[in-house]
């Protein structure tokens, strides 16, 4: 069972069994798992004619006994106030409460009072509190991302929130897959230790009777790493549609916003990119850009040829016929504009940018040694004027994370250079990034110039040659997960919580990044699910990054530290 298809089992259940006109109420958090998982139309045939959010509802006072409400929030204690209110003075004819993750006690009695005119039909934990982007990858939406990399004397109690709210969004996950895993971590990460240590808690001791599924004869394992492990991945321009639609673009909750890049008409200004409910990007979600530029091009002739087929209508059959196709039509006219604007923008700024330049250096910086070429490469960038900032920046920390070590006078001057170039460049940046997750903090061969296997597998990768040089990079999480496929994964460095361990291979494993994930591993994931090794993964993290969020949490955590000075 995969994760999009769990949250649409729980939405149909929720709605389904209610019949009659409804009123679907929703918080910030849910309707993000909701739109991912359910289009509008979907839930138009579900009969839900209204969605609202549970904090504006509450400013309306008009009676609405015809409609049912169905409530899908989160268990905060800030919805069951809200509750609480809409229940006191009632404006719709029932009410069924679903919330997305477990209920205290408490909560379900403070519910239980305000219900004076008996409304509440029902009350249900319905486990789908994650937003499950993809098949294989889930992310949390996490607002304040950045806290992961403070230590817990920064701000204890902002750190607390998040380790509580991945702990909640991970439990969710495994109550949804109806499984109990034994848990590793990465052991020289203290946030992803403390998370570990509270999932074990939560599912063997405080909720154990909810967790207790009927045994696998081996159980799921959870891993919980930090993003910091691998830094480079998030720095990457990317060369595959997904993810270089979200470097460059950006993409929400499956949602492309076209604003941010030009005149688009009303109905094209936000734009779903969704696997479940476009099979064009479906099939080419994980493909090169360059190929894309072709498929798109079949895409077009493919829909003028049933242009072409209505234009040619004569008789009234034929009318009738065009009639009946013409939302399939109107559907699939949509899409093609929708790629079609998409690869046009991607185009215009690789160009402006002088990515197709910029990320062969970022490659080269990313897989293979060679230092003194590097720096010429870097710097020579440096000086281009036609190079944005961001990228310059992404260079140097690149290089930086590659050579801190091997050359800290050209890594200097490399600084200076930087500082001198981008005004806008916070100075310490850099440093604060290799203070983060330079090589002394790191688990993982990130450079694979640790462990002997990954020397001898690096040259045999030079021997051959790569067949695209913008694609050659591939994230730690590849690495990992071929770890746990042999049954490599070291108990030193990733150890297990408990008394707990693991005989023979795991077939479910579900890895969660503190941090946030990016489309690159989940492509990573999507394609060694592929190869059907008896193993499925699945990928979790507090956001999705891209390189922009993830120097964006850079620089907030750097700023935290630095007036609190802890760091």
């Amino acid at each position: 069972m995969v994760l999009v298809t769990a949250v649409r089992d729980y939405l149909s259940r929720m709605l389904q069994d209610i019949s009659g006109m409804k009123v679907l109420i929703l918080d910030s958090h849910t309707v993000s798992i909701v739109s991912v998982a359910y289009s509008q139309s979907e839930l138009l045939q579900k009969e839900v004619f209204l969605v609202e959010l549970v904090d504006s509802i509450s400013k309306s006072r008009e009676s609405m006994s015809h409609l049912k409400a169905v409530y899908f929030l989160a268990p905060t204690s800030e919805n069951i106030q809200f509750l609480r209110r809409h229940l006191v003075s009632p404006r719709f004819g029932e009410y069924h409460l679903f919330f997305s993750n477990i209920l205290k006690d408490t909560q379900i009695h403070i519910l239980a009072d305000s219900d004076e005119h008996e409304v509440v039909q029902q009350l249900q934990e319905f486990y789908a509190d994650f937003v499950a982007t993809d098949p294989y990858h889930f992310t949390l939406n996490m607002p304040s991302n950045h806290m992961y990399m403070l230590p817990a004397v920064v701000d204890h109690s902002n750190l607390q929130r998040l380790c509580d709210r991945v702990v909640d969004g991970i439990a969710a996950v495994f109550l949804a897959l109806k499984r109990r895993p034994v848990i590793r971590y990465q052991r020289t990460s203290d946030i992803a230790k403390r998370i570990a240590q509270e999932t074990a808690k939560l599912m063997y001791q405080q909720e154990s009777g909810l967790f207790d599924f009927r045994r696998t004869e081996i159980s799921p394992l959870l891993l919980v790493i930090d993003r910091r492990d691998d830094p480079v991945t998030p720095l990457l321009n990317q060369w595959t549609y997904q993810a270089m639609v979200h470097e460059l673009i950006g993409i929400q909750d499956n949602k492309v916003d076209l604003r941010n890049i030009g005149k688009f008409p009303k109905d094209q200004e936000e734009v779903v990119l969704s696997s479940e409910q476009d099979a064009f990007f479906k099939k080419n979600m994980y493909e090169n850009f360059g190929d894309i530029g072709m498929n798109i091009k079949q895409l077009v002739d493919e829909f003028q040829q049933i242009s072409k087929c209505n234009q040619n209508i004569q008789t009234i059959e034929d009318m009738a016929k065009f009639v009946d196709n013409y939302p399939e039509y109107r559907k699939m006219h949509g899409n093609v504009s929708k790629h079609v604007a998409l690869v046009t923008e991607m185009s215009k700024l690789v160009e402006e940018r002088k990515l197709m330049v910029v990320s062969q250096t970022e490659q080269e910086l990313a897989c293979n040694g060679g230092q003194v070429a590097a720096f010429e490469a870097v710097t020579n960038l440096l000086n281009n004027e036609s190079v944005s900032d961001i990228d310059r920046l992404r260079l140097v920390m690149l290089y930086a994370l590659r050579y801190e070590k091997e050359s800290p006078v050209q890594l200097m001057q490399l600084f200076n250079k930087l500082s001198s170039k981008s005004p806008k460049y916070k100075p310490g940046l850099v440093q604060f990034l290799l203070k983060q997750a330079g090589v002394d903090k790191r688990t993982g061969d990130l450079y694979g110039n640790r462990d002997f296997l990954n020397i001898a597998r690096n040259m045999a990768r030079g021997l051959k040659g790569v067949e695209n040089v913008y694609t050659q990079h591939q994230p730690l999480l590849f690495q990992t997960m071929e770890s746990i496929t042999k049954g490599r994964l070291r108990d030193v460095d990733y150890p297990f919580v408990g008394n707990h361990f693991q005989q023979g291979r795991p077939q479910e494993v579900v890895i969660f990044i503190v941090g946030g994930t990016t489309y690159e591993e989940s492509r990573c994931v999507a394609l060694q699910n592929a190869m059907n090794t008896g193993i499925r993964f699945i990928l979790g993290g507090s956001v999705i990054l891209n390189s922009k969020r993830f120097l964006k949490d850079l620089e907030e955590a750097q700023r935290i530290a630095r007036t609190s000075n802890a760091i």
